[in-house]
């Protein structure tokens, strides 16, 4: 799975206003020089997020964006969600019609779609408040290894 800019720097954004908004509006413009986002492209997918009620805009002087809802309960699913980024792990699209193949799933069809499942999952489980706090090792993703479980990263390879 690959995600698009769409999805990715939705996220960052996002955690931008989060962390740097303080309850009150902040330009576009000025995320856009932190995370390095074109501020047009912020400005459509911001167009996104507010009708689906996660940013709200404000006008005037120190007009800008906020959050529409509190940083601990506005999660990384419902971002991706709202800018239209699809987590789908299968080539084809699960339409009946549309099949991996021409007239037939793939072999690995149910395998990739519980993946996508479990993706969708877990960005819908985690917050913009856990993003830019840290991920709780909880939630954090385990890698097997030959004898034991690790998380990410700390696996000596």
């Amino acid at each position: 799975m690959e995600l698009n800019t769409r999805g990715r720097y939705a996220v960052t954004a996002m955690a931008d206003l989060a962390r740097y908004g303080g309850g009150g509006a902040l330009a576009l413009s000025s995320i856009a020089e932190r995370q390095q986002i074109s501020l047009s492209y912020l400005e459509q997918l911001f167009l996104k997020l507010r009708l689906a009620g996660l940013v709200e805009s404000a006008r005037g002087r120190s007009g800008g964006y906020r959050l529409g809802r509190a940083a601990d309960t506005i999660t990384v699913g419902e971002v991706m969600a709202a800018v239209e980024e699809d987590i789908r792990m299968t080539r084809c699209n699960g339409a009946a019609d549309q099949p991996c193949l021409p007239g037939q799933r793939c072999l690995t069809h149910g395998l990739w779609d519980a993946l996508g499942d479990q993706i969708a999952a877990f960005l819908h489980s985690v917050t913009l408040k856990e993003v830019i706090d840290g991920i709780p090792a909880a939630k954090q993703a385990v890698r097997v290894g030959r004898s034991r479980a690790v998380p990410f990263g700390l696996a000596s390879e």
